[in-house]
């Protein structure tokens, strides 16, 4: 009930005025507008133990949780341990790996030669042995293997598998008025957590700053020439952008048209900056693209 809550407290959208059939699975989108960007909500129905395996419409909701940028959990703070674990391996056991970053593991099959295995660490978890008892149980008998870190053997079933999706979740624990304070402090302290109340809508606001945090977007905002920055209409990014990914998403001609450009903010030592296509582009910088 709490996730529709949240939902219209947080968006524009009221949750009702929106419901889309998605084939009897029912997915309500909100947008949130925030620090100039349009960041969509999509309120999934709650996942039920056996989801992965298609119960409950479960293998839908997974679906779409799959192609998210950021997964919200919404949990209850009087019993949030119990929902946290079970839906952790409900997401789990369909490829999505929470919170963690892929397995730095070199992997690649081959057409013939064995299987080659080195590592650049003291493995701890994983044995030349052990790898290539994997490697048969998925019939790959001939592959180039390099453990880049100490990872664990499910890790590497990972990288061999290939499918999953690593992706941010922050963990949301509502109805924090209903519990003591010192356990509100221990959950607020836990890694990823974040304490609300929809019924008291406290802590909202924080709860936006952490979801932008994770959702690692930069916002530009691009000039003509003589002319004031548009900010009414930024162009949003993925952090770690440059100058050419800006250009893509103006017109898809224009980088091979392009001379140079000057940017003002706080990617550049001074503003505006000539800069080339490689620049990295930093939140809030302004840009103006020079054609040839």
């Amino acid at each position: 009930v709490f996730q529709s809550t949240f939902l219209s407290l947080m968006t524009s959208t009221a949750s009702e005025a929106a419901s889309y059939e998605f084939t009897t699975l029912t997915c309500i989108p909100g947008v949130i507008e925030y620090k100039g960007a349009n960041i969509q909500l999509l309120d999934l129905p709650g996942i039920i133990e056996g989801a992965a395996q298609g119960k409950g419409r479960g293998r839908q909701v997974i679906a779409v949780a799959r192609t998210a940028d950021v997964v919200i959990m919404m949990l209850d703070a009087t019993k949030g341990e119990v929902q946290r674990a079970l839906l952790e391996k409900e997401l789990e056991s369909v490829g999505i790996r929470l919170n963690k970053s892929k397995p730095n593991i070199y992997f690649k099959p081959k057409k013939g030669g064995g299987i080659s295995f080195n590592s650049t660490v003291t493995l701890t978890q994983c044995s030349e042995k052990l790898v290539q008892l994997i490697l048969h149980e998925y019939k790959i008998f001939n592959a180039e293997v390099l453990f880049r870190e100490d990872c664990s053997p499910d890790e590497f079933i990972d990288v061999i598998v290939g499918n999953r999706v690593y992706m941010p979740c922050l963990y949301v624990y509502n109805k924090i008025d209903q519990i003591s304070m010192e356990e509100v402090d221990r959950l607020a302290r836990r890694p990823h957590s974040v304490v609300i109340s929809c019924g008291m809508k406290l802590n909202l606001d924080y709860l936006l700053e952490k979801l932008w945090e994770y959702l690692a977007l930069t916002c530009i905002y691009t000039k003509k020439r003589g002319q004031r920055p548009d900010f009414t209409d930024a162009i949003i990014l993925r952090k770690g952008a440059s100058v050419e990914h800006v250009c893509h998403r103006i017109h898809r001609s224009l980088a091979s048209q392009f001379k140079y450009a000057l940017v003002w903010g706080t990617s550049t030592k001074y503003s505006p900056q000539r800069v080339g296509l490689t620049h990295m582009m930093e939140h809030e910088d302004v840009i103006q693209i020079v054609k040839k």
